[in-house]
């Protein structure tokens, strides 16, 4: 947990987004970073644009959320503030993109 916020590795997202019920994955880099490199999934909600695009974009505060940046402290941040809107299942990826093409998938790219 970083800061209340619940976290899960790489790892044991790759599993969970295999699942029978996925969370929505949900990106907060900027739109040149997604440009450099994306989870394959992935939605872009960049977090300079919050709290009203996540307000727009995520209305159901029931839907498992998946919150990713690049090392993971952007979406910490974000993930606390869903939380605090009343969101109920919301987990951070820990390491973000970057711990993903380190133990995941080591076709994207790192920056």
């Amino acid at each position: 947990m970083s800061g209340g916020v619940p976290e899960i590795s790489v790892t044991d997202a790759v599993d969970l987004l295999a699942g029978k019920n996925p969370p929505r994955l949900v990106d907060v880099r900027e739109p040149d970073e997604w440009a450099v490199a994306k989870i394959p999934g992935a939605e872009l909600l960049p977090l300079s644009r919050w709290p009203a695009l996540a307000l727009e974009k995520l209305t159901d505060k029931l839907q498992p959320l998946l919150i990713q940046c690049h090392h993971g402290g952007r979406s910490a941040r974000a993930a606390a503030w869903l939380l605090g809107q009343g969101f109920t299942d919301v987990t951070n990826l820990a390491g973000g993109i970057d711990a993903w093409s380190e133990q995941v998938d080591g076709s994207i790219a790192r920056y």
